[in-house]
């Protein structure tokens, strides 16, 4: 099966996709900054260069998509039906990437909390940001009692 777009078309396409300031990335931050959040974006000091740090929490967020980061048993993760191959083989290099880098912030003492695209879907957003916010407080709990 060919792709119904042009190379050109498809290069345009694919140069449009955003890595950073993502719509759910979008939601989590305001969400955390109406709640009293502080943090930094994309700081290139901390290994994986997450979506969100929370230097306070010893926290990291990463706003993961459905389909980019393979997320398993998720609709929105369905491969490509064309080039099928190639998807695979990427998408398996962002999970494995994905894993090293959550095991190396854990190693460096750092809180990883990955919130994938799907869990901010209207039905299921309140939800999730609330488990995040009730994280973040245990985390400082924690800390204060150590």
């Amino acid at each position: 099966m060919s792709d119904v777009h042009s190379p050109e078309q498809r290069s345009y396409n694919m140069s449009r996709v955003k890595g950073k300031n993502t719509k759910p990335e979008l939601s989590v931050r305001r969400f955390l900054f109406a709640n009293g959040f502080r943090y930094r974006l994309h700081s290139k000091d901390i290994f994986g260069k997450p979506d969100i740090i929370l230097r306070k929490y010893k926290t990291v967020i990463f706003v993961h998509g459905c389909f980019w980061h393979g997320h398993l048993g998720c609709r929105r993760a369905s491969l490509p039906k064309t080039n099928t191959t190639w998807w695979l083989s990427k998408i398996s290099q962002n999970s494995l990437r994905d894993e090293r880098t959550v095991s190396k912030l854990k190693e460096l003492g750092w809180k990883v909390v990955v919130v994938w695209e799907c869990e901010l879907l209207s039905s299921t957003k309140d939800d999730t940001l609330s488990a995040l916010k009730d994280s973040l407080l245990a985390t400082k709990t924690e800390k204060a009692n150590c």
